[in-house]
Formats: structure tokens, C-alpha cells, sequence
């Protein structure tokens, strides 16, 4: 265990030292500037005060060392076009709402998912069966963001179930979490019914119907066990989209989460804000997917560690 963790640590330090030249130096290419670009004429010295705020007047590559170990700090800097508010603020405030908005649509997706899952597989080939993968296949066909128009239209418009828009009362996840967590759900679902079905044919789930257990504690506790491997493997970069938010449904609720700050950031060009996203982005992605590779071993004892 302790080598296995200290092997994806030396890794996450290589991922996170490439994904973060990459976003650089591209950012830093496409828009020279940043944020110091604006649509104001403003006096030629209070442009240099800027840039030397900035550090836009140092060469590219010594910005480059200067900002990377910033960043390996968790300093990350100010923000440019918020001149009074440093990037790390700007996070504490997002990331929270976004985690709280992702918490609660993987809670949708997962009891969704595995539920349909279950009867399409204990019910193969009915009419329940073709309805939820029916209903699995536009789940994932379909972006979330239309889905969310017509959310909109029909339960806010339409039935007057849930607010349009808005961000502090419980009823105000509800709708977004909901779109947020109809792709996830839908792959889940596949995912459990697939692996349901594999699983139900196998010797010992007969074995255990033979012994006189009940069909729920057969279903629930043997084959359901065995049959969820393949949906922890999706659950790791899933949880990391999902935990994260949605870019476009933020935008769509009014939702102040990290997603809005990072759209908002890309048009503004403030490169602090999208490089500390991004950054916090691969961090959750690839911390998801270590912690998705240990529960292997508490699913199922045979799966070992790749030391």
C-alpha cells in the first residue's frame, strides 16, 4: 500500500508539472497580455504598474518559474481583472458551491443508476427493461444543458415545481443536480445492468439461491457486490467532472460555483484564474481515480494493488 501511494504520488506531481506547462505557456501565447487588455484607454504608466503587478514585464520563462512555484505553493497570486481579490479567495468561494452542486448530483446519478440498473437486469428483456435503457441511451445522447432547457420549461414554467434560477435554499439544487446528474446516472445504469447480468449467471449466485436466502439478500448483498467493479471504475473520472460542476449549467442557474468563475475567466483572458482551475481540476480528476483504484481491494479481495 505505502509503495503503491508513493508511486501515484511522484506520478501526480509529473501530471500536475505537465498539465500545468501545457496551460501556461498556451494561455500566456494565445493571449500575451492577460488581463491587462482592456477596453479602456488607460495612460501608459498605469499600463507598466499593471504589468509589473502582474510580473508581465519579466521574459516568458522566468514567469514561467516564478508562477510554478507559486503554484507548488498554493499561492496563486491575484486575480486580473478582480483587483481586489486574490485567486485563493476567489476558489474558497466557488469550489465549495460547485462541491455542494456535484455532491448532490452524484447522489441522484448513483441512486438512479444502480437502481434502474438492478430491475432492467432482474427484469431482462421486459417492458421495464427497454424503457430504462431507453431512457439510458437519450440520458446519454442528450447534453446537459438541453436537458436543462427543458427541465426549465416544464418544471419551472410549466408545473411552477422549482425557482428558475438562484443560489441559498435547498430547492435550489434541486433542478440543477438533477440535470447535472442525468449523463452520470445513465452510464451507471448501463454499467449495473451489464454487470448484474454477468454476475446473476455465475455459480455461486446459484448456489446461494439453493441454500434458501432470500432473492433480496442474493441480489443486494452477493451479486450486487460483485457486479459494481466495472461502475467504480467510471465512478473515479466522474466524480471528479461531477464534483466539480457543470461549466454551462452554472452559467444556466446562475449558480456562483467554479464553473461560472473559470467560463468568466477564459473571456475576461485572466489567465490566474483559468491556470488555478485547471490545475485544481487534474488534482480532483486524479485523486478520484487513486482512491477509485483502493476500493478495488475492499470490493473484491482478489483484485490486487499493481505495485
Amino acid at each position: 500500500m505505502i509503495r503503491f501511494l508513493a508511486k501515484r504520488l511522484v506520478w501526480l506531481g509529473i501530471t500536475m508539472w505537465v498539465v500545468f506547462t501545457v496551460s501556461f505557456f498556451l494561455m500566456w501565447i494565445v493571449a500575451p497580455q492577460g488581463a491587462t487588455l482592456s477596453e479602456r484607454q488607460l495612460p501608459e504608466a498605469v499600463m507598466q504598474n499593471i504589468r509589473a503587478y502582474h510580473g508581465l514585464d519579466k521574459p516568458l520563462h522566468e514567469r514561467y518559474f516564478h508562477e510554478m512555484w507559486r503554484f507548488a505553493r498554493f499561492d496563486f497570486g491575484p486575480s486580473g481583472r478582480l483587483q481586489d481579490k486574490t485567486v485563493n479567495e476567489i476558489l474558497q468561494e466557488g469550489l465549495p458551491i460547485s462541491i455542494s452542486l456535484g455532491t448532490l448530483g452524484l447522489c441522484f446519478a448513483m441512486l438512479l443508476g444502480f437502481a434502474t440498473g438492478i430491475v432492467s437486469a432482474l427484469k431482462r428483456q421486459s417492458v421495464i427493461d427497454v424503457t430504462f435503457r431507453l431512457i439510458a441511451t437519450l440520458g446519454i445522447a442528450i447534453p446537459n444543458f438541453v436537458l436543462a432547457g427543458f427541465a426549465i420549461i416544464i418544471f419551472v414554467f410549466w408545473l411552477k415545481l422549482f425557482p428558475a434560477a438562484g443560489w441559498g435554499r435547498p430547492i435550489d439544487l434541486v433542478l440543477p443536480s438533477l440535470c447535472l446528474a442525468a449523463p452520470f446516472a445513465a452510464y451507471i445504469s448501463r454499467l449495473t445492468r451489464t454487470g448484474m447480468l454477468e454476475v446473476l449467471g455465475q455459480d455461486y449466485i446459484r448456489t446461494a439461491y439453493a441454500k434458501g436466502l432470500m432473492p433480496t439478500t442474493v441480489v443486494l448483498k452477493h451479486a450486487f457486490r460483485g457486479a459494481i467493479l466495472p461502475v467504480v471504475s467510471y465512478l473515479g473520472p466522474a466524480t471528479a467532472g461531477i464534483l466539480t460542476g457543470s461549466l454551462v449549467l452554472e452559467r444556466i442557474f446562475f449558480i456562483p460555483g467554479l464553473g461560472s468563475h473559470f467560463i468568466e475567466a477564459v473571456m475576461q483572458k485572466d489567465h490566474q484564474v483559468s491556470l488555478a482551475v485547471v490545475m485544481v481540476y487534474t488534482l480532483l480528476l486524479f485523486t478520484m481515480n487513486t482512491l477509485v483504484d483502493l476500493s478495488y481491494g475492499l470490493i473484491d479481495p482478489r483484485v490486487k494493488l499493481d505495485k
